[in-house]
């Protein structure tokens, strides 16, 4: 490999060591843009699957309240009692959550994605 410097009357001739480091990081490059290419298409997922999304989030925002409850509070009237109220309580989550879910949940799993293939 040749590498050209400013003025164009000068080569210098890279080591295999030197084309093998430049491989590398051309190599890194790329898969830094196709991570960033892979959030990118988790967001316009997220953005044009909002209801697939919302209906998530809901179904498990009733299974953990229901886990956590029944963990935290063992009397039964008053678990009922809870659990009435954690249901009244599920737009605003469902509010919340998407909002959280859209802002954190790419980049999460990109990097999750990224573990599974980086040795």
């Amino acid at each position: 490999m040749v590498k050209y410097t400013d003025k164009s009357d000068k080569v210098i001739k890279l080591s295999r060591r030197e084309r093998q480091e430049v491989e590398i990081m051309q190599q890194q490059r790329l898969q830094e843009q196709r991570m960033r290419d892979v959030k990118l298409i988790l967001e316009n997922l997220f953005t044009r699957e909002e209801a697939t999304v919302k209906l998530i989030l809901e179904c498990l925002y009733e299974v953990g309240s229901a886990n956590l409850i029944n963990k935290k509070v063992r009397f039964r009237p008053l678990n009922r009692f809870v659990k009435a109220i954690a249901s009244m309580s599920k737009p605003a989550f469902r509010l919340w959550g998407f909002r959280w879910f859209k802002g954190n949940c790419p980049q999460l799993i990109a990097d999750w994605l990224e573990s599974k293939v980086t040795f």
